[in-house]
C-alpha cells in the first residue's frame, strides 16, 4: 500500500478458504512481518481458518517497507491509512480489527486517534500510554536495560536493511549480552559507534515530559477519546508498561462510546506467564492472548453474542491465590501502614504498623556504586517476574520493614503509594521501593515496585514514590514487606550522586551516597495500600 505521503508499506495477506466477505484483522509490526509476532500470538493462518482476512504489515522503515523508522512518529497517520486500505481489500466486508503487543499495541492506540471509519475493535496488549513515562523513564530515572535492549534490536534491524555487516554483527553481540560495564554504562560504545541506526541518543538526552514526547504518545493523541471502537486492553503484572495500560483504561473509558475492558494477568513484557517462585498456573487458569482477542473480534466484528462484553470493566488475576477478580474500578491507595524502626532496619529489619510511632527514628543506608543493589523480580527488566528476593533483602544496603504475620488471609487489589521522608549527602540520589509477600516458607515474592530519582534541588518532603497497582491474596501466616534501597541496577542507571546526565556519567564518576530514612514523630513515613471494602 501507499501512505498519504507516498511511502510504500509491505504486508503479507492470509485469506480464509471459501466465499467471503470477511472482517479483516490488521497487525502492524516493527519487528518484521515474517515473524508474524508468533512469540505472542498464533500464526495468522489460525485466524484465517476462523473466518478473517489477516494483514501483517511492516511499519515504515522496518522489514521491506520504505522510509526511515523513527519510533511512533508516523504510526498515527500510517495506521489510519493502513486500516482504510485493509478495509478495501478483496474479500473484506469493510470492517477492521487491530491487534498486537508492545510497539504494535502502541501503534494501535495511535491509529485510533485518527478515527478511521472502518475500525470497529482493537486489542492492544502490554502497550502503555505515554512514551516518556512508560517506555523511556520511570520516576525520573532512565529505563536502562529495557530501553537499551530495544534500541539495540532497532539498530540491528536498521543495519541489516542497509547491509552493514560489521554493525549488524556488533549489535547482535550486544543484544546477547548488554554492554552494561562499558566506560559509560548508559551510553556504551556500540551505541555511540552506530548511533545513526537508532533513536537511543534522542531518548537518552531529550528532556521531558511534554514537548516532543507528546507528539509520540497516545496519551496526548487520544485526548478526544476513541469514538465507537470497542477496546480490550491486556496488561501484565510483570510488564514494565502496566502503569500506562491502567492510565489508558481510565482515559478510554471516560472518552468513548464503545465497550472498553481491561484484563491484567501474570504476564511479562514477552507475553509469558511468569511463575518463578510460584506454583505453575493450570492451563485453565489463563486464557491465551489468542482466545481473549478471538472472542472480542467474534463479538464486535461478527456480531456473535458470545458474552465477551459481559462482566465488569476490569478483570485482575490474583497472583498468589491464582484466580480472577472482577472490579468496577481500581481502588485508590488509602489505607496507611507506617514505618517503624530502632535504627537497624538494614540489619535486623524494621516494622510496618497501622499507627504512626510517636517517637522519631532514623535508618541509614549507604549506596556503594561498585556493588549496586541488583534488579530482582517485579516488573523491572531484565529479571522481571515473581523472583525470590530473600537474599537481596538480606544485604546491608537494603532496609526492610515487615508487618506481623497475618492471622487471616488478606486481599489487596488496587493502587499502592509510598510517602517517605528521606535525605542524602549528595545533590542527586535514587530510592527503589519494593512491596513483597513474605510467605510462611521463607520466600519473599515481589508484588509491587517503584523507583524515583531525585535531581539537584528536587527534593520533596515527604518524597512520593509511585508503586504499581497489584492484586494478591496473602495467606494466613504470611507478612507484607517494604524494601528500600538506593539502586536497582541494571533496570535503572547507577546514580553517581552528582546530578550528571546518565549519558555523560562514566563508571569512575559514581560516588557512594548515604541515605537517611526518617519516620515517626513529625516525619511519618508511610505506605498506602488499596482501600478495602
Amino acid at each position: 500500500m501507499r501512505t498519504r505521503d507516498g511511502v510504500r508499506l509491505d504486508a503479507d495477506l492470509y485469506r480464509p478458504d471459501g466465499v467471503g466477505p470477511w472482517p479483516v484483522l490488521l497487525l502492524r509490526l516493527a519487528c518484521g512481518r515474517r515473524t508474524a509476532m508468533t512469540s505472542h500470538y498464533a500464526h495468522p493462518r489460525w485466524y484465517a481458518a476462523r473466518g478473517y482476512v489477516v494483514v501483517v504489515q511492516d511499519v515504515r522503515g522496518r522489514g521491506t517497507s520504505e522510509g526511515r523508522f523513527r519510533p511512533f512518529e508516523a504510526e498515527r497517520e500510517d495506521g489510519a491509512d493502513a486500516v482504510a486500505w485493509a478495509a478495501s481489500l478483496p474479500g473484506s466486508n469493510g470492517t477492521v480489527g487491530l491487534y498486537g503487543s508492545g510497539y504494535a499495541g502502541m501503534a494501535q492506540l495511535l491509529a485510533l486517534a485518527e478515527r478511521p471509519a472502518a475500525l470497529r475493535a482493537a486489542v492492544p496488549a502490554l502497550a502503555g500510554w505515554d512514551v516518556f513515562t512508560d517506555w523511556a523513564t520511570e520516576g525520573g530515572a532512565f529505563r536502562l536495560a529495557d530501553a537499551m535492549g530495544w534500541a539495540l534490536h532497532c539498530a540491528a534491524e536498521s543495519a541489516r536493511r542497509l547491509e552493514d555487516g560489521a554493525a549488524y554483527r556488533a549489535l547482535l553481540e550486544a543484544i546477547r549480552s548488554l554492554p552494561l560495564d562499558d566506560e559509560i554504562p548508559s551510553r556504551p560504545r556500540v551505541l555511540r559507534d552506530y548511533a545513526r541506526h537508532c533513536h537511543y541518543d534522542d531518548w537518552l538526552t531529550t528532556p521531558g515530559p511534554g514537548g516532543s514526547w507528546d507528539d509520540l504518545s497516545p496519551r496526548h493523541a487520544l485526548s478526544g477519546g476513541v469514538g465507537e471502537v470497542s477496546v480490550l486492553q491486556i496488561g501484565g503484572w510483570y510488564d514494565p508498561r502496566l502503569t500506562g495500560t491502567l492510565a489508558a483504561h481510565e482515559a478510554l473509558s471516560a472518552g468513548g462510546d464503545g465497550t472498553v475492558r481491561l484484563l491484567v494477568g501474570p504476564w511479562d513484557r514477552h507475553g509469558v506467564a511468569a511463575h518463578a517462585g510460584l506454583d505453575s498456573p493450570k492451563p485453565t487458569d489463563l486464557p491465551s492472548f489468542d482466545a481473549l482477542q478471538l472472542g472480542w473480534f467474534e463479538r464486535f466484528l461478527k456480531g456473535e453474542m458470545n458474552g465477551a462484553d459481559r462482566g465488569g470493566p476490569i478483570r485482575l488475576f490474583d497472583v498468589l491465590e491464582r484466580r480472577w477478580r472482577d472490579l468496577p474500578a481500581l481502588p485508590p491507595a488509602a489505607q496507611p501502614l507506617h514505618l517503624s524502626s530502632d535504627g537497624l532496619a538494614a540489619r535486623r529489619g524494621g516494622t510496618l504498623y497501622d499507627d504512626a510511632p510517636d517517637e522519631a527514628f532514623l535508618d541509614v543506608l549507604v549506596h556503594d556504586p561498585r556493588d549496586p543493589v541488583p534488579t530482582v523480580g517485579g516488573h523491572a527488566v531484565p529479571d522481571a517476574g515473581p523472583r525470590d528476593r530473600a537474599a537481596t533483602d538480606a544485604r546491608p544496603d537494603v532496609a526492610v520493614y515487615d508487618t506481623a504475620p497475618l492471622a487471616a488471609p488478606l486481599t489487596l487489589s488496587g493502587r499502592i503509594a509510598l510517602e517517605v521522608w528521606v535525605e542524602a549527602d549528595a545533590p542527586s540520589f535514587d530510592v527503589s521501593a519494593v512491596l513483597s509477600a513474605v510467605l510462611p516458607d521463607g520466600r519473599v515474592l515481589p508484588l509491587s515496585q517503584g523507583h524515583a530519582r531525585v535531581e539537584p534541588g528536587g527534593e520533596q518532603r515527604p518524597m512520593p514514590v509511585a508503586l504499581r497497582a497489584l492484586c494478591a491474596t496473602l495467606p494466613a501466616g504470611a507478612a507484607l514487606r517494604l524494601s528500600l534501597a538506593g539502586s536497582c541496577f541494571p533496570a535503572y542507571p547507577v546514580n553517581p550522586g552528582t546530578g550528571a546526565e546518565p549519558g555523560e556519567t562514566r563508571l569512575v564518576d559514581a560516588q557512594p551516597i548515604t541515605l537517611l530514612i526518617h519516620g515517626g514523630g513529625s516525619r511519618p513515613s508511610r505506605l498506602l495500600l488499596p482501600a478495602r471494602g
